[in-house]
């Protein structure tokens, strides 16, 4: 069997695990994040490292909601400096500052994703937004995080700060594939994973804000013909919301 093969049977074994065990984290994850957008507030998404790739993912983006802020904040993501960005998310003091920012307030909700849910920053940024009042969503590996030890101050770890934790069912390390003659496993699987989880959520706000006798506001592509002139009207609006557009 090919690596390939091998890697498209790891995914969809992972799939239909998530679709088992974290179909009821993600019904609660998205009762916040409706309750959230139907008092006007705004879902925020953060993460470093690659997993600002899941912010990005729900941003600005053709299908996705549009009252979505994604926290990308260059130090602490790859394309600034890789090794960088890693030391950067273990330091204390930054995720208040990236909060005042982003102006982070209720009646918001906030999704940290974070595979290892270790590191200073996106614990920080749990506390950060607890502390003033604003729901929080973990988005991490509980395989991962229960073996390791929190670098924050607090000694806690992303999953014990949250109020709801989805478990993207990866593994210690999150890459997956054990091949001979290399020391190391290969692939990850988080980015997967956690792309669907998003999108799984995305649609039971939808419905959730639906069900309230609401029409939720999502872009249409650029690339469509009508696509600039739709997602247009959303940008003026949002604009003055948050700072990523």
């Amino acid at each position: 069997m090919s690596l390939g093969t091998r890697y498209f049977e790891h995914i969809e074994r992972l799939l239909q695990t998530l679709q088992r065990t974290q179909r009821e984290n993600i019904s609660a994850a998205a009762d916040i994040v409706a309750d959230a957008l139907i008092q006007g507030g705004v879902f925020h998404i953060f993460g470093t490292g690659h997993s600002h790739i899941i912010a990005e993912e729900a941003f600005f983006r053709a299908g996705g909601l549009v009252a979505v802020n994604a926290i990308l904040e260059p130090g602490l993501m790859i394309h600034d400096g890789a090794s960088k960005s890693t030391n950067l998310e273990r330091l204390s003091g930054y995720a208040e500052i990236i909060a005042d920012y982003h102006d982070l307030k209720c009646p918001d909700a906030l999704m940290i994703v974070s595979n290892s849910g270790r590191n200073a920053v996106p614990v920080e940024m749990a506390v950060t937004a607890k502390n003033r009042g604003i729901p929080v969503i973990a988005l991490t590996s509980l395989a991962a995080s229960t073996q390791v030890d929190s670098r924050h101050s607090t000694g806690k770890r992303l999953f014990e700060v949250a109020d709801v934790v989805i478990d993207n069912c990866g593994v210690p390390g999150d890459a997956i594939l054990e091949v001979a003659d290399i020391p190391t496993k290969i692939c990850p699987t988080s980015t997967v994973t956690g792309t669907i989880i998003l999108n799984v959520l995305v649609a039971e706000v939808a419905e959730r804000i639906l069900a309230a006798g609401i029409q939720p506001a999502f872009y249409k592509s650029a690339n469509l013909d009508d696509g600039t002139e739709y997602y247009g009207q959303w940008v003026a609006e949002y604009k003055r919301k948050f700072k990523s557009l």
